[in-house]
């Protein structure tokens, strides 16, 4: 959703992605290296090819340097995302995917599209995923009540994305729902 900048008060599509380079995945390594401590933990060792689990901003630092292939997440397969559509289009709720599914799919998607299956019907696929998601939040927004709003599934993207309407709009309709009783 594109908002003006008053209402820009949200962490950036880019920090998201940051913090979700911490989010686990799939590689087989092409280089050997031993087991390598982080602040956030110890990685490897690498062994081609066998896989190893490693965190996102690794995973793209070996791939840029053409030293490992991501495994792509179950998830970001054709076949997940067309029945996740699906749902979506024909469910008032929204269905259950990774919390920062959008975030890492665009990584993935940027540094290692290679790895990936169909990666331009999968991007298609994310593109009209987000857009029924998205109508369904403005859908939600429009029933929204000055005691809660209730949209179970929404994903990190998704969150940030609306928080900045949503706490202005709260704070309106709070005011106007306090102001009857105060007369």
């Amino acid at each position: 959703m594109a908002l003006p900048q008053s209402l820009r008060t949200s962490v950036t599509p880019l920090e998201l992605e940051l913090i979700a380079s911490e989010h686990l995945v799939e590689i087989v390594p092409l280089i050997t290296m031993e087991k390598t401590a982080f602040i956030s933990g110890a990685y490897g060792p690498l062994r081609p090819p066998a896989k190893c689990r490693i965190p996102l901003w690794m995973a793209t630092n070996l791939k840029l340097k053409k030293k490992c292939h991501i495994v792509p997440p179950e998830w970001l397969s054709v076949d997940f995302l067309q029945e996740q559509l699906t749902r979506e289009t024909s469910r008032p709720e929204f269905s259950r995917l990774p919390f920062r599914f959008a975030e890492i799919a665009k990584v993935i998607l940027d540094v290692a599209s290679d790895d990936v299956q169909n990666a331009d019907k999968i991007k298609s696929l994310l593109k009209d995923l987000r857009e029924a998601r998205q109508a369904k939040s403005r859908d939600g927004l429009q029933k929204i009540d000055h005691s809660e709003l209730s949209l179970p599934n929404l994903c990190s993207m998704e969150i940030n994305e609306i928080r900045p309407f949503f706490i202005q709009s709260m704070g309106i309709l709070t005011q106007l729902v306090r102001e009857p009783s105060a007369e």
